[in-house]
């Protein structure tokens, strides 16, 4: 083993309690959503800056609306949606309905550049940027120039979709997914 690979394995930080086994070709979601109904009223997510308290059932429910969402807005299995976003529950609820829909979710800091934020973009070809109101700015000219849409999770400008579009949604009318094992994040 060389000395490079060596230092990089003294990082990895390992939790004391044994590995998660997650079953091979079962998605995101459907591990996550398992046991849900065991716990339907019980606290699931809690929005740190607010106090505003997400159940199971209702984290479950509104991923469904994100991916009929999603759907609505044409994003198709396999297309990619840019969550520039803090630690928040609309990070959540979208990642989570993304999976849900097939769709790749790729990450980015809203602290980043607009020059960062782009390069990303376009790297990963997102189709749908989902950001908060005061980081518009930082994505509107990429979106402009690459027909890309952009949605708020708070006061969406003018120009934006509104995350209600996406949590709104009828849950109920999401097409079924064929997910593969071999599936990005889906």
């Amino acid at each position: 083993m060389d000395t490079i690979t060596k230092q990089k394995e003294e990082f990895i930080f390992r939790s004391k309690l044994p590995d998660i086994d997650i079953p091979r070709g079962l998605p995101l979601h459907s591990y996550v959503f398992e046991n849900f109904s065991k716990y339907p009223s019980k606290p699931c997510l809690i929005n740190g800056a607010n106090g505003d308290i997400y159940t199971y059932s209702d984290v479950e429910l509104t991923a469904r609306r994100a991916a009929s969402g999603l759907n609505k807005l044409g994003i198709q299995q396999g297309d990619v949606i840019m969550l520039i976003l803090p630690s928040s529950p609309e990070f959540v609820l979208a990642f989570l309905g993304a999976s849900h829909r097939g769709a790749i979710t790729t990450a980015a800091n809203p602290f980043s550049t607009p020059a960062e934020l782009a390069k990303q973009a376009k790297a990963s070809k997102a189709k749908l940027l989902i950001t908060q109101a005061c980081y518009y700015d930082k994505v509107k000219d990429y979106a402009q120039e690459n027909d890309v849409k952009v949605m708020c999770v708070d006061s969406a400008p003018d120009a934006c979709l509104h995350f209600s579009d996406l949590t709104q949604a009828d849950g109920d009318d999401m097409p079924q997914v064929d997910i593969s094992p071999d599936d990005v994040v889906a």
